[in-house]
């Protein structure tokens, strides 16, 4: 099969993804062989790819929002019959027996595993995962509209739990990328008041097209509640400055360079919170698509053929996108 690795990590634009000959993968114990139609490209894909997260293993293939139909099963699974069309998201593992995983919170076992890091992910013309991390997904909608929810939807739905939203609340988004423009359509078709804070013309045009009541450099009003998707720690000291007394940030990205020093009467007192997403848990998958299939909400995205990935990252890379990118096997 073809997949893209992760050769050597470093700048995008010097090749260190490279298009490669694997052998198909054969689904172990608990485990289905996913045939993959369409699979999102994610900001995390390019910090894995650029280094900024350590690949756990030389060559990894990445790709965690990968949409297909599954084609064998290892010996004990028998979740999916073969023909089923199943996701895979970024969490692949948990330990299932650590304190957090008893209480519910599997996104901080510590030895979670993860798509596309630990093991390789939807790069690729055939991916395994263990049968129970993968979603189920209709069969009547186009793999490209869904995959980019497999990620940037999830992360972006833990987010909005995290920031604490109060029903008809203004919400700050800043930075308005895949993640964070699925996030907002969550949030605006619950009642929510939008106010994006954004680089680059295609975004904040996306913005206003769903619905931003403002997009702009600063909200003009006090927000109760913000999300940093941006992948920059200079953001958060005015995030926590737009709050009223008793708002929230959530920090939605993996990664982040460094947050300036806070000023503590400027940007916490008040009780304004300060707080981080990791991963997350299956129960918010399912909780999401089950919002996507009433809400009228819907993935913003541009396909490439599998053969670009590469150019697709650095689009990621140089802001050169809106919306969600989704690469398509076959093309």
């Amino acid at each position: 099969m073809h997949a893209w690795a992760v050769d050597h990590p470093g700048p995008v634009d010097d090749g260190p993804l490279q298009r490669v000959r694997r052998t198909v993968p054969e689904p172990g114990a608990g485990e289905v062989l996913v045939k993959v139609e369409a699979c999102g490209i994610c900001r995390t894909d390019l910090h894995l790819t650029e280094g900024d997260l350590p690949p756990k293993r030389p060559g990894v293939v990445p790709g965690h929002q990968a949409v297909g139909q599954v084609v064998d099963r290892g010996t004990a699974a028998a979740r999916f019959a073969i023909g089923d069309r199943v996701g895979i998201a970024w969490l692949r593992g948990t330990c299932g027996v650590c304190e957090f995983c008893r209480q519910g919170s599997e996104n901080l076992c510590p030895r979670s595993t993860y798509t596309g890091w630990d093991a390789d992910g939807g790069f690729a013309e055939y991916a395994v995962v263990p049968e129970d991390y993968a979603y189920v997904m209709p069969a009547d909608r186009p793999a490209a509209e869904l995959a980019p929810w497999l990620c940037a939807g999830i992360i972006g739905y833990r987010s909005l739990l995290r920031a604490k939203l109060p029903p008809g609340g203004r919400l700050g988004i800043y930075g308005f990328g895949s993640s964070a423009h699925l996030t907002a359509q969550l949030a605006l078709a619950q009642g929510a008041e939008l106010f994006v804070v954004t680089r680059g013309e295609r975004n904040q045009a996306l913005a206003r097209e769903l619905g931003a009541a403002f997009v702009g450099d600063r909200p003009p009003v006090p927000l109760d509640s913000a999300i940093v998707f941006a992948p920059a720690g200079e953001v958060v000291p005015s995030a926590l400055e737009a709050l009223k007394p008793g708002g929230t940030v959530a920090v939605a990205g993996i990664y982040l360079s460094d947050v300036p020093v806070l000023n503590y009467e400027r940007h916490l007192f008040h009780e304004r919170d300060l707080r981080s997403v990791t991963s997350n848990t299956r129960r918010d998958g399912e909780e999401l698509f089950g919002l996507v299939a009433r809400l009228p909400v819907a993935a913003h995205t541009t396909v490439v053929p599998f053969g670009a990935v590469d150019r697709a990252l650095s689009d990621v890379a140089h802001d050169r996108a809106s919306g969600s990118l989704v690469a398509v096997l076959g093309s």
